[in-house]
């Protein structure tokens, strides 16, 4: 006969041996592994940027279409890793107030080249510098300001930035460089990206003129995204002041950090502001990836990256994995009816964003020929992944409500007062 004492020694035994598998999740180590995350993000980002700027380097010294096709290559693996970094950007002042500097979009790009008039006008009442070209203009007036343009190099680029307080003066980072890399697509939501020569950075053969300050230009905008990444891989480090932001947050402001990332990149800015009001437009200047038609990958790199910081776990693009503690295994331990409703909800917005990717990589349609006027087919593609996305949001916020957090999730018109955007 087994005793009481027995069956009560056996039972703690079995617990004991069980017992790291019901260990509850700890908020703080969360938080130190949501920022081990986006450090392994902003190092693979930065390393990308890097092989970005020696195949630019590449380039400039022997400029030709192979050259420039694996310069183009390059940034739009740049691309990968930093897109999945995007859910750190709102909730992380630090994060919010850099990522200008390199993803600032849309932008005005005949504040930087030349640029086809008949499609892009000459003027613009919002912008005085709509037009300025710098790379074929020595001096720049900009309001009152006269800027010395003799000299293009990094310096420049960084007085050009938002200049005049007007956000789509972009000078810098991803979108400048793919402008300089691809030039304006001019097909509108016809097939086609852009198709910059690669003899408008041969001196020797130059086509439309200033191929020597082009070469300056593109140089400059590639070592200070290189500069930017080196800045922010550095913010998430052991001493970073990222780091030591987030986790010396305490349990509640920490963790409603992490979700209020994912909420705003989920509801206001993707689904809205990237997706939705393109769609309501048909206009494919409303594209993320505008002249290189890369538009699939950026929104499909932006789900995979939320996924990654709510799982705690990312997957470099060199293979490392870098993983811990996660706000999803915290969310199945204190909620676990929403927290299954968000592991539903982002495979659905996965699903429809894959879709889109895989339909552009195939060459079927690229992204900006789906939000076309009269495709029907493609423009419901669009709008599963704004439902999606949207899905997602309120999933979010449904969590955040039972582990009693409060967050502020970034809205848009698109999507809040559609009948407000012309």
């Amino acid at each position: 006969m087994i005793s009481l004492r027995t069956m009560i020694s056996a039972a703690a035994l079995s617990l004991a041996i069980a017992g790291p598998s019901f260990a509850a999740t700890k908020p703080a180590d969360i938080m130190t592994n949501y920022a081990n995350v986006a450090e392994a993000i902003y190092s693979d980002s930065l390393a990308k940027a890097k092989d970005l700027q020696t195949a630019i380097d590449a380039f400039l010294a022997k400029p030709n279409a192979d050259t420039l096709k694996a310069a183009r290559t390059a940034w739009k693996a740049a691309r990968v890793p930093y897109q999945q970094s995007e859910g750190y950007r709102f909730g992380n002042a630090i994060v919010d107030e850099w990522e200008g500097k390199v993803n600032a979009w849309p932008l005005d790009e005949g504040l930087i080249d030349y640029v086809d008039k008949g499609s892009y006008g000459e003027t613009s009442d919002e912008n005085p510098a709509y037009t300025a070209n710098v790379i074929a203009n020595k001096t720049i007036r900009i309001g009152k300001d006269e800027i010395d343009a003799s000299t293009i190099n990094k310096e420049l680029l960084l007085k050009l930035q938002e200049a005049g307080g007007i956000e789509s003066n972009v000078a810098i980072g991803y979108h400048a460089i793919e402008f300089l890399l691809w030039g304006q697509d001019l097909h509108g939501t016809e097939k086609g990206s852009g198709e910059r020569k690669a003899t408008d950075y041969d001196t020797s053969a130059c086509t439309n003129d200033n191929c020597d300050r082009r070469r300056d230009y593109l140089k400059a905008a590639t070592d200070l995204l290189v500069d930017d990444l080196t800045e922010m891989a550095g913010n998430w480090g052991a001493d970073g002041a990222a780091r030591k932001d987030v986790t010396g947050k305490d349990e509640k402001a920490g963790l409603a950090t992490i979700l209020t990332g994912l909420g705003s990149l989920s509801y206001g800015e993707l689904a809205g502001e990237r997706i939705k009001l393109g769609l309501i437009l048909h206009d494919p200047e409303e594209e993320h990836d505008c002249f290189s038609d890369n538009t699939h990958n950026s929104h499909y790199y932006d789900q995979v990256g939320m996924i990654a910081i709510y799982k705690g776990e990312y997957k470099g693009t060199d293979g490392k994995v870098t993983k811990g503690a996660s706000l999803a295994a915290y969310a199945a331990e204190k909620a676990p009816k929403e927290a299954k409703a968000v592991d539903a909800a982002m495979k659905k917005a996965e699903a429809a964003l894959d879709a889109i990717k895989k339909r552009a990589d195939s060459g079927k349609e690229a992204y900006d020929q789906m939000i076309g006027e009269g495709n029907k087919q493609g423009n419901k593609m669009v709008q599963a992944a704004v439902d999606g996305l949207v899905g997602q949001a309120r999933a979010i916020e449904a969590l955040v409500a039972k582990l009693g957090l409060e967050i502020t999730v970034e809205g848009s018109d698109s999507l809040d007062n559609p009948s407000a955007v012309q």
